[in-house]
């Protein structure tokens, strides 16, 4: 890999290889790197793509996301030395797709295809609806929306503990709103 041609070209999606079973890990641990090593110049975003599909069991209807892709992850990122160590040495990560060392990255069309950077969507609640959140160390809770970030991408929800409500900040796909509150 080589510094040179490389940084000029702007932010591309790449395709990193992992182990099964490791993508939350992979994303959760390069976000981390790049708050840490302030490499947000460098590393945009990583995005596992999930659809939701509704599975029957028995009489009950439940959605359920499945990854689109098992074992890999899209990073929107330029190309550089630094960048793709600090990918390919992430615990979890066997490499990128593309021959040898040499990262191929997504083309404009695959990028639509994918729907990886798409810029708006409807969510089904709002600021002061009821929500539940159902991912992560607060799943099962509900709350009232305080904020919705502005990439929305993020949510605050303030959640009821003891006597007072406490912000909690999750991902937007980690919260549905509260049908049994209506």
């Amino acid at each position: 890999m080589s510094d040179i041609n490389a940084t000029h070209l702007g932010p591309r999606w790449y395709v990193a290889h992992t182990y099964s079973g490791y993508e939350n890990k992979v994303k959760a641990n390069l976000e981390k790197i790049i708050e840490n090593r302030g490499l947000g110049h460098l590393i945009f975003e990583v995005v596992i793509p999930i659809e939701t599909v509704v599975e029957k069991d028995g009489d009950e209807e439940k959605e359920v996301e499945n990854k689109v892709f098992p074992s890999y992850v899209l990073i929107k990122m330029i190309m550089s030395d630094e960048s793709w160590h600090v990918v390919r040495n992430i615990r979890g990560v066997t490499g990128f797709v593309g021959p040898g060392s040499h990262p191929t990255p997504l083309t404009d069309e695959e990028v639509e295809a994918l729907n990886v950077e798409a810029k708006s969507f409807q969510l089904s609640f709002g600021i002061g609806d009821q929500v539940v959140i159902n991912k992560g160390i607060f799943a099962g809770y509900k709350g009232r929306v305080e904020e919705i970030s502005e990439d929305m991408k993020t949510v605050t929800v303030l959640v009821a503990t003891g006597r007072r409500e406490t912000p909690v900040y999750v991902d937007v796909s980690d919260v549905k709103a509260d049908k049994s509150a209506n």
